[in-house]
């Protein structure tokens, strides 16, 4: 008959079990723990790179009105953001009197209009005499009798002489009004100015009455519905792009940001000092506003906006956050969860969009990438994804 072990021997063993289970609690107890970590899922979508830099708007076709004459302006009655046509007429100029000529100098302008009279009859004569012979070599090289440069030249010697013609025309018109400006007896006509387009008036120069000389600035007018946008952009950034690329116009004072097309990369670029006193080679694009007017009616010229241009986009790349990848050896890598562990993996990048960049190799769709790893996850550690 088997005795049962008796109760001394049962509390013999009981130390040794305690203490295996105190070691196994231990070793639990100081196992490191998962790195809590944040992640993010490598996706397919749409990407599109950009650049952002300011911009300004101008009206395309911009027209600096200016007087004719040297005289007395009239206050011009118009303000900036006056709606004009056409033909208006903008300016008043009474022209200023020209002093009477002496009798000598009468005599010599007397004698430079006569002299201009028989220079025109002359040129009128040499010219009809011209077209006789054209008509005629032309008549002889139609029947064959007649070379090419013959004929030719007979049409160099009517143009020349049809030319001689209008400049002697010319030098009469200006020696009769050299004689009718200075005469006393002739007043001088007010000159109007106009308008030559139909928009608004955009500066006013010289408002008020004054005395002005000719070629002197009196307003700018435009039509401020014609607007383009002016970027400046760091010359490498202009190269990539094409007329065509799409810009977004944002931070211009609308709801939602206008669209844009760039029609010209200025052929010249420019240095500029940047706000850190860095030497930066910049040019200028050009980009046309083709959201309708229905939609901008307060944008104006010179207005600041915040252009985004698109150098490149794609509908369908794989990508992940920035923040997933890392340089590594020169090269960029990233860390995926793969068993609750970080698995270190080479990554080749393409574009950015700034938050989101494109993979090209390395990563698949789905791929648990982790953000910021930082100097805190290692190839192989055991990690714990968590939500932020």
């Amino acid at each position: 008959m088997n005795q049962s072990p008796s109760p001394t021997r049962r509390l013999r063993w009981l130390p040794y079990v305690l203490g295996v289970g105190l070691v196994v609690a231990l070793g639990f107890g100081l196992r490191p723990r998962p790195a809590p970590v944040e992640t993010a899922l490598a996706t397919s979508g749409p990407l599109r790179a950009t650049v952002s830099e300011e911009g300004k708007t101008r009206i395309k076709q911009r027209y600096v009105v200016s007087s004719p004459v040297t005289g007395q302006l009239r206050r011009v009655p118009f303000k900036p953001g006056a709606a004009i046509a056409a033909g208006d007429v903008v300016a008043v100029i009474e022209p200023m009197a020209a002093s009477p000529l002496d009798p000598r100098s009468r005599a010599l302008a007397e004698a430079r209009r006569d002299s201009a009279v028989a220079a025109l009859e002359q040129t009128r004569a040499a010219h009809a005499l011209a077209i006789n012979d054209l008509k005629r070599a032309q008549a002889m090289f139609d029947t064959g009798t007649l070379a090419p440069q013959d004929l030719d030249a007979a049409k160099i010697r009517e143009t020349v002489a049809a030319r001689e013609v209008v400049a002697a025309e010319g030098a009469l018109r200006a020696a009769e009004t050299e004689l009718a400006v200075n005469n006393p007896a002739a007043a001088p006509a007010l000159v109007e100015v106009r308008a030559p387009v139909a928009g608004r008036v955009l500066h006013v120069f010289q408002e008020s009455e004054r005395p002005v000389t000719a070629g002197t600035p009196l307003l700018d007018a435009g039509d401020p519905a014609d607007l383009e946008v002016v970027i400046e952009l760091l010359s490498r950034d202009g190269a990539a792009l094409a007329p065509g690329a799409r810009v977004a116009l944002e931070q211009w004072g609308g709801p939602k940001p206008l669209d844009a097309r760039v029609r010209l990369v200025e052929p010249a670029a420019f240095t500029k000092i940047s706000a850190l006193g860095v030497e930066e080679q910049r040019v200028n694009v050009v980009a046309d506003i083709i959201t309708p007017l229905t939609e901008r009616p307060t944008l104006g010229d010179n207005f600041r906006v915040e252009a985004r241009v698109i150098v490149w986009e794609s509908e369908q790349v794989l990508k992940v956050p920035v923040s997933a990848l890392f340089r590594r050896g020169g090269e960029s890598a990233a860390y995926v969860v793969r068993g609750g562990r970080a698995v270190l993996v080479p990554v080749e990048a393409g574009r950015s969009s700034g938050s989101e960049v494109q993979v090209l190799k390395g990563l698949t769709a789905g791929d648990e990438v982790i953000l910021y790893p930082g100097d805190r996850v290692s190839d192989g550690q055991r990690v714990q994804p968590v939500k932020i």
